[in-house]
């Protein structure tokens, strides 16, 4: 939920073969075909089902064993926290453990800070919620969900200190103790189930998502160099597309760092992988831009194509992604080789040197995408990452947005309380806390998934009312209990890892055990059981209408808003200190690529890659400029990018372009005077193809 479910599953599914792999005509007969296939898509789901009714069982068996206060808190931790799209990795348990005590401690905190004043104490849960909303928008994976389990353990842990009349009881430390115990219960035994039968599937399509995209992007550059003129323009929506698909890697491999529970995992490599495919993207794009407006250069094109490794084999069908030829450490070590040779290789005109050089650079940077596909293969082999994953923040004012929308939801829901006295008023500000946090980095998908969760919660209260008075008063044993849970939690969670509605299911899962509330001995309070299957829906269906009151910014702001930042950060990048590497602009960039909604403009995608090259570009001329003296030669050029004339900054290269040109030849350097005339080209070429974008007012 907080990492982009919807859209990693979509990159998944665009990888996949239609209709999943055909089961072998010899092999099966032809009227039991559906059937298995049914079977063998429907086994992994199946699988999560028993998966998580065996966490919930677990974490009651130990709640009740230890004879904790209120045991189904725990189970009910373990089915929100066991989800198909999250996973319950060992990794990830430790960062929800860390969210439930920081939760924890705030909940004391608060009860001593305000004793003596519930609306202070509600305004400041109010206010922690905000902050936990705005964590889990801004954070990634691991600490995104940390953030929005520390806003909910809060919650609970106030819900049980106000009570029902609301005064803040006096033992509020051994209830927050209580309360985090069973909660962390829940993650413990739901990440020790999931992690023990973890089967490495995600790994494996992760590992073959990276290498069909490496194969596309390469057999696209590769393509490049074998046309010219107008024929390049076709290829600029397949490159549109691609740069898409690649910036969904980043939903897919958050996913894939909470699914993937056993043997080493890189993040930072796997982060460094996507990033190699959009460089080796942008590669691509210089190729086919400078052989568009420069057609006599094909002939140095031919030449570099003899330098490049048999990687590929054209597929027999005109235009079809090609195939790897080899093991992915066997690619990687022939792209670095080409690379090698591509760079040494004297080059006699600037087109030439720009035609080796972005050559190579997208050779190597598809041997960085290779790394990741070896580190998902073997892992042991791809050796210590030196560095952390990097934190993304693409956008602020989405995440501002969140924490508003999370404070005034809490804040309205207690306010609800106080002036109507309901006895259950903590359950329904508990439940609207748990909906607003979870459901809020969703953006525009959110309040469809909210509402359809209602709906599930709604159905959960009538499964549960089933099993509570018509059920469970004929089994008296464990065993039992486990059974009628199962009856529910299996189909309900079974369901919720298809494709379908998983919203609907997935809260029937997560819903059905508070409703239920198994104690030892069991309660079969009629009237607490219907103002609990009140309140619960009814916290769901608040938060739901307050992102309808409070929606999220529409996807075609958001794309706008990442472009206009993107622009404005260019021009300042130009005419600011020049920094040491390109390395924080592209990590920026590439953020902002990543974060582009699903519905997004292909041109929105390419403006966005385009302003990334002309970054990297200008940081790169700008050091050359100085190494020979040249700052004033190039500042014109600069001065006109910052201020938003494409047309006079492309006329200034070109001047820029005669001076490098003119500098003697038997001054130091020839040839990387001749790759700065390259790069000159290449920016010109992408001010000259978005000339609107980068002339346009912010």
């Amino acid at each position: 939920m907080l990492s982009d479910p919807p859209r990693a599953a979509a990159v998944l599914a665009a990888d996949a073969p239609p209709g999943g792999a055909a089961t072998p005509a010899a092999t099966v007969p032809s009227w039991l075909s559906k059937p298995a296939r049914w079977f063998r898509d429907g086994l992994p789901a199946l699988l999560f089902g028993l998966r998580l009714w065996i966490a919930v069982c677990l974490a009651l068996y130990v709640a009740f064993w230890l004879q904790l206060e209120n045991p189904s808190w725990a189970g009910t931790t373990a089915a929100i926290v066991c989800q198909p799209a999250l996973g319950a990795s060992l990794r990830k348990g430790w960062f929800r453990l860390i969210g439930t005590v920081i939760g924890a401690v705030v909940a004391v905190v608060l009860c001593a800070c305000f004793p003596q004043s519930r609306l202070g104490f509600l305004l400041g849960l109010a206010f922690w919620g905000g902050l936990c909303a705005l964590g889990a928008t801004l954070l990634r994976n691991f600490a995104a969900y940390a953030a929005a389990l520390s806003g909910y353990t809060a919650a609970v842990i106030a819900g049980d200190a106000l009570g029902a009349t609301g005064g803040v009881g006096d033992d509020v430390f051994n209830l927050a103790v209580a309360r985090a115990t069973e909660i962390s219960l829940g993650i413990v035994c739901a990440g020790f189930v999931l992690a023990s039968t973890d089967l490495g599937g995600m790994r494996r399509r992760l590992a073959k998502l990276l290498s069909d995209l490496s194969a596309e992007v390469a057999g696209g550059l590769l393509r490049a160099l074998r046309l010219s003129g107008p024929a390049q323009a076709a290829s600029a929506s397949e490159r549109r597309q691609l740069i898409v698909r690649v910036a969904g890697l980043d939903s897919v491999i958050d996913q894939a760092a909470g699914e993937i529970a056993t043997l080493p995992f890189r993040p930072r490599v796997l982060q460094a992988a996507e990033e190699g495919l959009f460089r080796a993207l942008f590669s691509w794009r210089a190729i086919a831009n400078h052989l568009q407006f420069y057609p006599e250069a094909a002939a140095d094109a031919a030449r570099v194509q003899t330098l490049l490794p048999p990687l590929l084999v054209d597929a027999a069908a005109p235009g079809a992604p090609p195939r790897w030829v080899g093991t992915p450490s066997e690619l990687r070590t022939a792209l670095i080789e080409a690379t090698r040779r591509l760079v040494s290789l004297p080059a006699g005109t600037p087109s030439y040197r720009l035609l080796c050089d972005r050559t190579a650079e997208g050779l190597i940077a598809l041997g960085r995408a290779m790394a990741g596909v070896v580190a998902l293969d073997d892992p042991w082999a791809a050796g210590p990452s030196a560095r952390v994953a990097r934190l993304r923040t693409p956008d602020g004012l989405p995440a501002i947005i969140n924490a508003a929308r999370a404070f005034l939801t809490i804040g309205a829901a207690s306010l609800i309380w106080i002036m109507t006295a309901w006895t259950s008023g903590t359950t329904f500000i508990v439940f609207a806390t748990v909906a607003i946090t979870l459901f809020a980095p969703q953006e525009d998908a959110a309040y469809a998934a909210a509402r359809t969760y209602t709906i599930g919660t709604v159905i959960a209260a009538g499964l549960a009312a089933v099993v509570c008075f018509g059920l469970l008063p004929q089994y008296s044993s464990f065993a039992g209990l486990c059974l009628m849970l199962g009856l529910v939690l299996v189909p309900a969670a079974t369901l919720s890892a298809q494709p379908w509605q998983p919203a609907l299911f997935g809260a029937i899962g997560m819903n059905f055990i508070p409703l239920v509330g198994p104690a030892n001995p069991m309660n079969y309070n009629t009237q607490q059981f219907y103002n609990t299957a009140i309140a619960l829906p009814a916290g769901i269906a608040f938060a739901m209408l307050a992102m309808r009151l409070l929606p999220p910014m529409p996807p075609a702001m958001r794309a706008g808003r990442l472009l206009a930042l993107t622009l404005r950060d260019l021009r300042r990048l130009a005419v600011a200190r020049l920094p040491r590497s390109s390395e924080p602009w592209e990590a920026r960039i590439f953020g902002r690529l990543s974060a582009l909604p699903e519905s997004v403009e292909l041109l929105q995608a390419a403006r966005l890659a385009a302003a990334l090259s002309v970054g990297r570009q200008v940081i790169r001329l700008r050091r050359i400029a100085g190494r020979f003296g040249l700052d004033d030669a190039l500042a014109p050029a600069i001065a006109a990018l910052a201020s938003g004339d494409a047309a006079a900054a492309r006329r200034a290269l070109d001047r820029f372009d005669q001076a490098l040109a003119a500098v003697p030849d038997a001054t130091p350097a020839a040839r990387l005077r001749l790759r700065a005339r390259g790069t000159t080209r290449a920016l010109a070429d992408t001010l000259n193809q978005h000339d609107s974008y980068f002339s346009a007012r912010l």
